[in-house]
C-alpha cells in the first residue's frame, strides 16, 4: 500500500488480471504503455475468465483486474465501470442465415463461466428456445465452427474481435431480445491510491479507439448498446 500511495513510479511489481477478450489487441497496447511509464516495474499478467480473475482479487493473488462485472461489489473493493457491450448473434457470412434458424445448430458458450450462464438464462426466458448440440469454452473453437457453417452462436463484440482470424467469415446480427454485460476495473479499496482511477481513464481511451470506434463503423446498429462508460 505504501508503494502504491507513493505514485506509479514507485511500483516494483504489479499483478494484473485481464479477461482473455483483450488478448489480441488491447492487452499488448496497455502493457507497452505501462511498461514505458514504469521502467522499474516487473509485470505479472494473468488472463482468463472473469470469475477466475475475481477470485484472484479475493485471494490477493492479483492487484487489479479488468473483467466482466459479475455482481461481486463490496465495501472492500473499488469498481470503475469501463464498457457496456451487447450480446449479438454470430452467423456464417454470406449464407442468408439468421439467429434461431431451425436449420442451423446453436453453439453455446460454456455454462461453467458467468457469461455462458447469462446467455443460457436469457434463452430460457424466450418463447422460442433453440436446442444446442455443442457447448464450448473457447472463442476460437466456437468461431471456427460458425465460420465453417456448422452453426450459430451468441457472443459479445469483444469475443468476436478476439477470434480475429475468423472475422471475415462471420457476421454479427442483433438478437431479438436485449442482453448486455459491463466490463469494469476492480481493485482492493485504499491499497493502490490513485492508480485504479488513472488506469481506468487510460483504458476508456483505448477502448474508445480500438474497440468502440471500429465496431460501430461497421455495425452502426450497435450504437445504443456498445459504449464506453464515463467516469
Amino acid at each position: 500500500a505504501a508503494i502504491g500511495l507513493s505514485g506509479l513510479s514507485g511500483l516494483s511489481s504489479f499483478r494484473l488480471g485481464l479477461i482473455e477478450d483483450f488478448e489480441a489487441e488491447l492487452t499488448p497496447r496497455l502493457l507497452s504503455d505501462l511498461g514505458r511509464e514504469w521502467p522499474g516495474c516487473q509485470f505479472l499478467l494473468e488472463t482468463g475468465p472473469s470469475h477466475r480473475l475475481h477470485d484472484g482479487i479475493t485471494t490477493r493473488s492479483l492487484d487489479l483486474i479488468v473483467a466482466a462485472d459479475i455482481g461481486m461489489a463490496s465495501d472492500r473493493l473499488e469498481v470503475h465501470s469501463l464498457l457496456e457491450e451487447p450480446f449479438v448473434a454470430v452467423v456464417p457470412k454470406g449464407q442468408g442465415r439468421r439467429a434461431f434458424d431451425p436449420g442451423l445448430a446453436l453453439i453455446l458458450y460454456t455454462l461453467r463461466h458467468h457469461m455462458g450462464r447469462q446467455i443460457a438464462d436469457a434463452l430460457a426466458r424466450q418463447p422460442q428456445r433453440p436446442e444446442h448440440r455443442f457447448e464450448m469454452d473457447s472463442y476460437n473453437s466456437i468461431m471456427s465452427m460458425v465460420a465453417a457453417g456448422s452453426g450459430w452462436t451468441i457472443l459479445t463484440p469483444l469475443a468476436v474481435l478476439h477470434a480475429a482470424r475468423f472475422r471475415d467469415r462471420v457476421e454479427m446480427q442483433p438478437l431479438p431480445f436485449t442482453l448486455a454485460r459491463q466490463i469494469a476495473l476492480t481493485a482492493r479499496r485504499d491499497v493502490l491510491g490513485p492508480m485504479p482511477t488513472e488506469i481506468a481513464a487510460r483504458l476508456r481511451a483505448l477502448l474508445a479507439e480500438m474497440i468502440v470506434a471500429p465496431v460501430l463503423a461497421d455495425h452502426p446498429w450497435m450504437r445504443d448498446g456498445l459504449k464506453v462508460i464515463p467516469a
